[in-house]
C-alpha cells in the first residue's frame, strides 16, 4: 500500500508521534531515548513558548495502517524576521529503512512551506539551537548526549539523494581531563589571578544558580546574536526561565562558572556529567523511578559534557576562557572525570576549534544540517 501522511492532531497522535523512535530504534545500541516528560511539553502548544512565534506542523507517516516515520516541519517567524529569510525547518525526523516514507515525510514538509511562502528549507533543526541540530554523518560508534541526534547512517545519504546539500557542519572534540591544567593555561590564569580585575563565582547548589539565570542567559542573546551562531533566535525572559526549568534539575554546581566584573556578568560556561547511561537504562522515563538511574550514572560518569558558554565581546582575548578552562579541568579532575565531550563546535569557528586542538582535542563525532531551495 502507499505511503499516508498524517498530521497529528489528537492527544493520541501525540503519543505516537512522541514514541514512535523508541520502536524505530530498538537495538540501535547508541541511539539515546529522549526524557518523555519533557518531550510532552516541548511539543504542547499551550507550554512551549517557541508556539507563539513560530508555525509547526507534526507528521506521521503510516504503511498498512502502522506508523513507521514522523518529522516536523517549523517556521521560526522571529528568526526569519531577524535574518531577513524565507526559511522552514525540518525536525525530530526518525523513519523506518523504507525509502518511499523517507521522501514522502520530507516532500509533505516542503509542500507545507512553499504554501506558507518559504523559499528554503534547512535541517534536521528545531525551534531553536538549543534544540539538537545536524544529522550525525561521522562517530557512529559513539553514544550520542542528551541534547544531540542520533540517526541512522543512510539517513544523509538519502538526503542527498532528494536534492539536499550541505548547509553547516559541527565537530565533536573529545577532550582528556589532565590531572592539572596544562603550563600555558597556568601562566595566564595566574597573571589573572593577581591583576584581580575579575571575579570567578562558583556554586554549591541549584539554589545559589537560580538568580543568575537570566543576566547568564542574556549574555548568551547578546554574544551568540552578535557572533551570529548558526540558527540561534534571542530567548525571552519566559523562554530563559522555561529552558532553566528543563535543565536546572539536572545540573550539577560545581561544573557552572561564571565571570564577573563590578557584578556584571562577562562571560559564563556550563557543563554536564554525562547521564545517558541512566537515561538509558530508565528508557526516558523518570517517574516513578527512572530518576534515580539517571542520578546514579551522574554520579558514576566519567564524560563531562560542555553545553553552553559564552564571553562577551569587548572581553575576549583577556583571558577570561582561561579562567573559566582551569576551573572547569580543576573540577572535572577533583569528580574524577577522565573525558569531555565539547558539544558542537561550528566549522566556521576557527578560533574555538584551534584552542581545542591546542589543548589536545580530538574529532570524535560530525554532524551536519542540509537544506534545500524550494
Amino acid at each position: 500500500m502507499a505511503i499516508e501522511i498524517r498530521e497529528v492532531t489528537s492527544r493520541k497522535d501525540l503519543k505516537t508521534f512522541i514514541y514512535l523512535p523508541e520502536k524505530i530504534h530498538a537495538g540501535h545500541a547508541n541511539w539515546v531515548h529522549p526524557i518523555y516528560m519533557d518531550d510532552w511539553k516541548y511539543f504542547n502548544r499551550t507550554k512551549n513558548k517557541a508556539y507563539g512565534y513560530c508555525d509547526a506542523v507534526l507528521l506521521l507517516a503510516f504503511r498498512d495502517g502502522r506508523p513507521v516515520g514522523r518529522a516536523t516541519g517549523i517556521i521560526n517567524r522571529r528568526y526569519n524576521e531577524y535574518r531577513h529569510e524565507k526559511t522552514a525547518r525540518f525536525g525530530y525526523f526518525d523513519v523506518m529503512e523504507d525509502r518511499e516514507a523517507f521522501s514522502a515525510i520530507l516532500r509533505h514538509i516542503e509542500a507545507w512551506a512553499r504554501a506558507k511562502g518559504m523559499t528554503k528549507i534547512v535541517g534536521p533543526y528545531g525551534f531553536s539551537d538549543q534544540d539538537p541540530e545536524g544529522f550525525l554523518i561521522e562517530g557512529f560508534e559513539h553514544r550520542a548526549t542528551l541534547a544531540t541526534y542520533y540517526n541512522f547512517e543512510w539517513m544523509p545519504k538519502w538526503l542527498e539523494a532528494d536534492g539536499y546539500a550541505k548547509d553547516n557542519d559541527w565537530f565533536v572534540y573529545k577532550l582528556e581531563v589532565p590531572k592539572e591544567p596544562p603550563e600555558f593555561y597556568k601562566k595566564i590564569y595566574e597573571r589573572q589571578v593577581r591583576r584581580g580585575n575579575f571575579d570567578i563565582v562558583e556554586f554549591k547548589s541549584r539554589k545559589e544558580i537560580k538568580p543568575w539565570i537570566r543576566p547568564v542567559l542574556s549574555l548568551m542573546n547578546e554574544t551568540y546574536v552578535a557572533g551570529n551562531i548558526y540558527g540561534y533566535t534571542p530567548l525571552s525572559e519566559e523562554e530563559m526561565d522555561d529552558l532553566a526549568k528543563r535543565y536546572l534539575p539536572v545540573i550539577d554546581p560545581r561544573f557552572v562558572k561564571v565571570i564577573t566584573e563590578d557584578g556584571q556578568v562577562l562571560a559564563f560556561i556550563i557543563a554536564m556529567p554525562d547521564m545517558t547511561a541512566g537515561i538509558l537504562k530508565a528508557r526516558g522515563r523518570l517517574l516513578p523511578f527512572g530518576f534515580i538511574h539517571v542520578l546514579r550514572a551522574a554520579k558514576k560518569t566519567k564524560q563531562l559534557d560542555l553545553m553552553l558558554g559564552a564571553v562577551k565581546e569587548a572581553y575576549r582575548g583577556k583571558g577570561l576562557d582561561v579562567l573559566m578552562g582551569v576551573k572547569i579541568i580543576l573540577s572535572a579532575s577533583e569528580a574524577g572525570m577522565e573525558m569531555m565531550d565539547t558539544h558542537h563546535e561550528m566549522e566556521a569557528n576557527v578560533k574555538v576549534r584551534a584552542e581545542m586542538e591546542r589543548m589536545g582535542g580530538v574529532i570524535y563525532k560530525k554532524y551536519r544540517a542540509f537544506f534545500k531551495m524550494l
